[in-house]
């Protein structure tokens, strides 16, 4: 394992803890499945409402910062579907819960048709472990015709210590390869999780990966920003929550993946052709 990124003079002494730590997390933090089922969905209805036993995040399923000047967000979804696609590693494919209902697509679905009053048609194409070279030449090919894709990538790239000059490289290629696949489409690059506040990581190690990973989302800052159609978003969750997390203390809960979808729609593009009407009542 490569330690060239810790070569500054805030770490350099510790990069024999550090790797170490590195070293007992991979053995240490339980490998959960990815989610199971479906990978493709529709979500719309009467009533947008989290699995049983999910927390509501406050401001959830209200009209407060609703994007798309559609409806209250309170009730069903008609009108032409609204096509999403998440993309990326492990959150993307749902590890931390049973099905994708209870991850990342079906909430960030279900969020998206409360606030647009459409029914929004889901797809996943993920796999945990990948990272982004990866994803950009096995799990873009699998990418269907969607109206947006939210990419969820770049912790494997931390674990894996990549260069933020070569992630950079790597995601503008990603970036160009979706749009190969699906001319034009809207992109979201979901920001790095704040992997300096993760209670599965010890000290030093948690602040280490912290301050990388915030060297990696100015990457993805970067490349958002140079590239048409490309939306950067920040997502501001709170992890410190009880139950936030599932059981290997590092992937989001049901819990977890709710407020991230929270956080995540406001940065979705405004869904092509008219509003779905306001919900009844």
């Amino acid at each position: 394992m490569s330690t060239g990124w810790l070569a500054s003079p805030a770490t350099v002494a510790l990069a024999p803890m550090l790797v170490v730590q590195g070293m007992r997390i991979r053995r240490g933090i339980p490998r959960l499945p990815e989610a199971a089922g479906p990978r493709t969905g529709v979500a719309g209805g009467a009533v947008v409402a989290p699995p049983a036993g999910v927390s509501e995040p406050p401001g959830a399923g209200g009209a407060a910062g609703a994007p798309f000047g559609g409806p209250d967000g309170s009730g069903g979804a008609a009108g032409p579907v609204f096509r999403l696609a998440v993309l990326g590693e492990s959150t993307a494919a749902g590890v931390g819960v049973a099905t994708h209902d209870e991850g990342l697509a079906g909430f960030l679905a279900r969020e998206a048709a409360a606030r647009t009053g459409r029914p929004v048609r889901w797809q996943v194409a993920a796999r945990s472990g990948v990272n982004t070279r990866t994803t950009t030449a096995e799990l873009v090919p699998l990418l269907e015709p969607a109206d947006v894709v939210v990419v969820a990538l770049g912790v494997n790239e931390l674990l894996e210590l990549n260069r933020p000059r070569r992630f950079r490289g790597e995601l503008r290629e990603l970036v160009a390869a979706v749009r190969r696949r699906l001319p034009g489409v809207p992109i979201v690059v979901a920001g790095m999780p704040p992997v300096g506040r993760f209670p599965a990581l010890p000290q030093p190690l948690r602040a280490v990966l912290g301050l990388r990973a915030r060297a990696l989302d100015h990457v993805m800052r970067d490349v958002a920003r140079d590239a048409e159609g490309v939306v950067h978003a920040t997502a501001e969750v709170p992890i410190e929550t009880a139950g936030f997390f599932a059981s290997d203390g590092f992937h989001p809960s049901a819990t977890g993946y709710r407020y991230w979808a929270e956080a995540l729609v406001q940065a979705l593009p405004d869904p092509p052709g008219p509003p779905g009407p306001p919900a009844a009542g």
